[in-house]
């Protein structure tokens, strides 16, 4: 795990975890510029998601304690927010509910916060990989017919399809990296790692971008989990706001950490 530094030591940290099979670069490269003038911009690469890490990753529980150790040895165990893009949102809401360090503020990012069996998320993890993993090695999918949905939405003028993959950083980055062990350890995980419900550690505050067209389930899955968040709603899709307004995304990510 590595996290990459921008901006001013002394001007307070906002953490930014990527989403699934997301490079930290694709993710948020359109914002760092415009955060890092009012924050020390902490972008995490996960263990086998960065170009310098030899490492595959593991699974969320190592992560997060390598997350929880830097943030104790780099920011002496606080930062003032941290923003999860997706699967990102899953490592916010653990932050939040193991409350080994200190943090304000933790925004949920259009997360799914999906939750399964060992079985049912080794099966996904493994349909996904097989998916997904052409197209992160090279950009195109050796499926016939995803080859063939991918251009047709790459044809299409809505912003939104351009947007999505550039979050994940194939559009401009080699992501060959990445391995088949990293991908399918970091879904499955993600989806058998407990959460815990209600969460509420009495000092941070959470805050959803909550993507009304995902559908209410998700919403749903929020009041869940958390004891009292503060939603913002969006008409939009899954990470609409941060890929395709991320000015706007960013005065907002400044209006409630600020």
């Amino acid at each position: 795990m590595t996290i990459h530094e921008f901006g001013d030591p002394s001007k307070p940290v906002i953490l930014l975890l990527p989403g699934t099979m997301c490079y930290w670069r694709g993710n948020f490269g359109g914002v760092i510029d415009e955060l890092s003038r009012d924050f020390l911009v902490a972008a995490v690469a996960y263990t086998g998601f960065d170009e310098a890490d030899t490492e595959s990753y593991i699974s969320v529980t190592d992560e997060l304690e390598k997350i929880e150790s830097a943030i104790k040895e780099r920011y002496h165990g606080t930062i003032r927010a941290a923003y999860g893009c997706s699967l990102g949102g899953s490592f916010v809401a653990h932050l939040a509910a193991r409350h080994n360090i200190h943090m304000k503020v933790g925004i949920i990012g259009s997360s799914d916060m999906d939750q399964a069996g060992s079985l049912k998320a080794g099966l996904m993890a493994s349909l996904m990989c097989r998916v997904t993993y052409s197209f992160i090695h090279t950009g195109h999918y050796n499926a016939r017919l995803m080859q063939k949905r991918y251009e047709s939405q790459m044809a299409d003028p809505d912003p939104y399809n351009r947007a999505f993959v550039a979050i994940t950083g194939r559009d401009k980055y080699d992501m060959s990296f990445i391995t088949k062990e990293s991908i399918k350890n970091q879904i499955r995980s993600d989806m058998t790692t407990p959460l815990p419900e209600q969460i509420d550690n009495g000092e941070t505050q959470i805050h959803v971008f909550y993507a009304q067209k995902m559908g209410e389930k998700y919403l749903e899955r929020y009041q869940k989990y958390f004891k009292s968040p503060v939603i913002h709603e969006k008409d939009m899709r899954h990470e609409e706001f941060l890929g395709v307004y991320p000015m706007e995304w960013c005065e907002l990510v400044k209006e409630i950490c600020l």
